[in-house]
């Protein structure tokens, strides 16, 4: 949850390559065209995967959306990767990788960095193909919701916003500013893309509350705590020693302020996800709602196990890695969590407190199998 102020001027313990990236070659290629040919083949998986969207179900549409959340989360993962091991220049232009080529040809950058670099970018690919797919399956669904079609259409915009934000990310030697920015947009991703996965099994209309008011209260109360213990993680990382290069510009900031700031609002955030789950099981409220809460807590327990072994051991870049990685999952969990507390009803339909479960039979939109 917090980052040490020792740690201000520690440096990577990851050892430099000290030859350039196409020097390195696997089975007669360059690794950047290894690089390449992985990503291009996901994408080509992906495609295959897709056949599904013609005839898009509930089932399938759900699968969809729940890799949409895996990769915006995954690639948030993958970009703390590249900060810690300080790989964040390995590709020194946008969209170019220099400026000269887009792959890694003579970056002036260890191999390791560019490679770190290079791969990350390449992953955007399969980010927006996951993305394209599940926007396809929404249009094909009969008949068509405009409040799905909305929320797939944000997901590829979403991820274009985020290839901006990496060009400014590169283009302001690694500001943390924009690499805030760059986190915190893959967790509003995050965020639509759990909503468009509750979303696809309930009936289009307005959101009803279905859970006890204070339960929902804090439901909503959990998502801006939420966000702001994001905004503060970045503001710590932004003035702690995992800048993504060793010139880049830090935050100007006593750690010894904002750290107390970071851990406060993490420990706010597990004193409001322990009552919520507390009153979802005394008020009887569904089972995905008492899902959702205890596993909030677990997650911020885990994350304060993790902030606090990482603060006494000076950040070690697996741990700072697995810390955004459980920063990932608690978002999720909040977001779950909210949208849990409410269900969309439609206008002559009346609406129980308990999911609709769907065998994947039908689209979403369609009638319900004997109807």
């Amino acid at each position: 949850m917090s980052d040490s102020p020792a740690a201000a001027t520690a440096q990577s313990t990851l050892p430099p390559a000290a030859v350039d990236l196409d020097d390195i070659v696997v089975l007669g290629l360059p690794l950047w065209g290894w690089q390449i040919a992985l990503a291009a083949a996901g994408v080509i998986a992906l495609i295959f995967l897709a056949r599904t969207i013609w005839t898009p179900t509930t089932r399938s549409l759900r699968a969809w959306a729940l890799g949409n959340i895996a990769v915006n989360a995954g690639i948030a993962v993958t970009g703390a990767t590249v900060r810690v091991t300080e790989s964040g220049l390995g590709c020194s232009e946008w969209p170019r990788c220099t400026p000269d080529s887009f792959v890694p040809v003579n970056t002036g950058h260890a191999a390791f960095n560019a490679a770190v670099e290079f791969g990350n970018r390449t992953l955007t690919f399969l980010v927006m193909a996951v993305g394209v797919i599940t926007l396809i399956a929404v249009l094909r669904s009969i008949p068509r919701r405009r409040d799905l079609t909305l929320l797939a259409a944000i997901i590829p915009a979403g991820v274009l916003g985020q290839a901006v934000l990496g060009g400014i990310t590169v283009w302001t030697d690694l500001h943390p500013a924009a690499v805030s920015s760059h986190f915190l947009l893959s967790m509003v991703m995050v965020f639509i893309t759990v909503a468009l996965y509750v979303r696809i099994r309930e009936p289009e209309g307005k959101p009803r509350v279905t859970v006890n008011p204070l339960l929902h209260a804090l439901s909503v109360g959990l998502v801006v705590v939420g966000f702001l213990l994001l905004i503060a993680g970045t503001v710590v990382t932004g003035t702690g020693p995992h800048g993504g290069d060793a010139m880049a510009p830090r935050w100007d900031l006593n750690l010894e302020i904002i750290t107390p700031v970071h851990s406060g609002l993490a420990w706010l955030t597990l004193v409001a996800a322990a009552v919520a789950a507390v009153l979802a099981f005394r008020t009887g409220a569904a089972r995905p709602v008492r899902v959702a809460s205890v596993s909030l807590v677990g997650l911020v327990i885990m994350q304060g196990v993790i902030g606090y072994t990482q603060y006494a051991l000076a950040l070690p870049e697996s741990l700072v890695v697995l810390h955004v990685l459980g920063s990932a999952l608690t978002w999720i969990a909040i977001a779950r969590l909210y949208f849990s507390t409410t269900r969309l009803e439609a206008p002559d339909e009346a609406v129980t407190d308990l999911p609709a479960e769907h065998d994947g039979a039908r689209t979403p939109a369609g009638p319900a199998p004997g109807q």
